[in-house]
This record gives C-alpha cells, structure tokens and sequence, in this order.
C-alpha cells in the first residue's frame, strides 16, 4: 500500500526545501522515497524528482497560449492535470505499491483552500489505494506578530476542512524565528492555539476598529478546536525526525525495512539476536499508536534550541562535529596503517 503527503503552504513556506531535506533523511534512514513537482512554474527543482508535471504542461506555455496571468495559469494547469490524470496515475503506477510519495504542490494558496481540481485529484489518490496526509507549511515568523498568526490559523484552519485529510500543520524556519523579534508568550502558545483571547489586548492597539471582529474570528477558530502546530527547521536532524514521526502516525504508515535491507550506521543489528531481544510487529505497532517522543517533540525544548540558548546550543553541536569528524580521521588512519602491514 502506497503512503505519502500532499505538501502545500505559501510561496516561500520552505515546501520544496522540506521535501529536499525528506529526501535526504529517507536516504540516510534507508527508507524509499519518491518526490513528484506538481508545480507547473517550478523550474529549478532541487531534488531528485521522479515525476514532474513540466512533462505534461508549463505555466509558461500557458500563459502564452492562452493569454492568461500567471494565477489563471496555475488554475488552469491544475485543471488541466486532473483532466488528464491517467497520466500521472500511470507513473504512480511505475513507482510500484511500496513507495512513499510527496506530492510538491505550488505555492497558490487557493488550490488548497477553494479551488476544487487538487481536492478530486487527492480523491481519486485516495481512492487508487493512496493513504495520504497533508503537510502545511507556515513560515514561523509569522507568529511574531499577533494578526499575522491570526491568519495562518485561519489559512490552516481552511486547508483542513478544503483538503479533508490527515492534516499536520508545520512551523517552517522555527530556526530562524529570532531574527524577526521577541514573541510575546512562550512557543508553546503558538503551537498548541491555547487561549486566543490573551491577543486581545495586542489586536486591539493594531487595529482598535476592527476589534469585535478579530474576537469574532478567535471565537471561530476556538471552537472548532482543529488547528495546531508542529514546529520544523529542516537543517536539524532530530527536528526532521520528529515531524517524520508526527507525519507517519498522522498517515499511519509503520516502516518495515525488508530483511535483506542494510542496516543504517548507529542502529542495532539484532539479525543474530535471541528472539526476546527481537523488535516485533506488536512492539512496532504500539510505537506507532504511541504518543510522538523525541528530542525535539517539546516545544520547550525547540524554544530552548532556538530562541532562548541558540548561541550555546550552536557552540555545543559544533563543538560535537568537531569531535566526530576526529574520530572519523583517527578510525580512517587505523584502517589505513592495516591494510598497509598486511
């Protein structure tokens, strides 16, 4: 059974980075991993693509062809592609049953909040055997400032209910959110949409007019009681690891490496091991259906990381690859003073 995510999120969110960095992280992990551009204007990809819509239709020959701009455009090749969507299912096809797919859509918000083409296109994914969960990316400095975040939830909260899937909302660049400035309450009230009505008063001073109705839409997002936040900074291992946790359990996808499958650097090889010290499928289902734990699964810890001691921090691991590194050079010099006695 095919797994996979439909990316989405604004220009500039950190989609086609996060889907660079999954690639990477998959590779290392063994894991396979197949990215396929749905972004028809798209045209320096930066990672592997196994299918790219480009073969079928570009915004550039649109536009020209039919004198549209580049919104109409991208509507247009959206539409386009669900017209002829045998075309893409049979290079799915090609990708075989066991594959794990990210589906890179454009930047256009609209196509993942009112436009209906990727709606029926992710349906008929759906209905070909896909299990699929979507990834909304939203650049993390947006909650710096209270009306901004204000309309990333609501931004997130219409992705969820247009695309009905398996939704994960991300924190893009949570790495980089201190260069935008203070925020005025801990992390974890933007992650976990606690109590809006402490932005209140922040709104208020903003925009003093529009104050019944910025309670008005803090109300509507409180009680459909939906939206919440990973956080993401795509340079970071146990960030990457994390949401990829997060991410599998939303889809329900339990990786099982096949047993000729090598065994990644740092794991224990547990083929010659007795079968109590075994991992089993019982064991591996109940970590899936388990609660996500990690190092970056706090959101304490990612503040700590990156805003409150990310000098320190940034000293300490590069103090550690410093440490790495030499030990790689001391184990190769082993290897070479070996192989020169024999």
């Amino acid at each position: 059974m095919p797994f996979g995510e439909v990316v989405c999120g604004s220009p500039g969110s950190g989609k086609s980075t996060y889907c660079y960095g999954k690639h990477q992280l998959f590779i290392a992990l063994n894991r396979p991993i197949a990215i396929v551009n749905l972004d028809p204007a798209n045209e320096n990809i930066p990672y592997p693509c196994a299918i790219d819509i480009s073969s079928l239709i570009t915004l550039d020959d649109v536009m020209n062809e039919h004198g549209l701009g580049p919104n109409g455009g991208m509507l247009y090749c959206m539409e386009y592609l669900e017209a002829n969507y045998d075309w893409l299912e049979d290079r799915l096809k090609e990708l075989g049953n066991e594959a794990y797919v990210l589906f890179d859509l454009p930047g256009q918000v609209e196509l993942s909040t009112n436009h209906e083409s990727v709606k029926r296109i992710v349906k008929k994914l759906e209905k070909s055997g896909f299990r699929l969960a979507a990834v909304h990316l939203c650049d993390a400095h947006y909650v710096t400032d209270a009306s901004k975040y204000i309309s990333v939830l609501m931004l997130s909260l219409r992705a969820m209910l247009h695309l009905e899937l398996p939704h994960v909302n991300v924190l893009s660049k949570v790495d980089l959110i201190q260069q935008y400035g203070d925020l005025d309450f801990n992390l974890d009230f933007y992650t976990e949409v606690q109590d809006l009505s402490y932005l209140e008063n922040t709104l208020s001073s903003s925009s003093p007019r529009f104050a019944a109705l910025n309670m008005a839409i803090v109300s509507l997002i409180e009680d459909y009681g939906l939206v919440g936040f990973e956080t993401l900074a795509v340079e970071d291992k146990e960030s990457m690891l994390h949401l990829t946790r997060a991410i599998d359990k939303a889809n329900g996808c339990v990786f099982v490496p096949p047993q000729d499958a090598k065994v990644p650097d740092g794991a224990v090889d547990a083929t010659d091991a007795p079968p109590t010290q075994k991992p089993n499928a019982y064991g591996l289902f109940a970590t899936a259906m388990g609660a996500v734990k990690g190092p970056r699964s706090d959101p304490r810890d990612v503040q700590e990381r990156w805003l409150d001691a990310k000098e320190e921090w940034d000293a300490y691991e590069k103090a550690q690859w410093r440490r790495e590194g030499q030990l790689v050079q001391e184990e190769n010099a082993k290897r070479s003073q070996i192989r020169e006695r024999k």
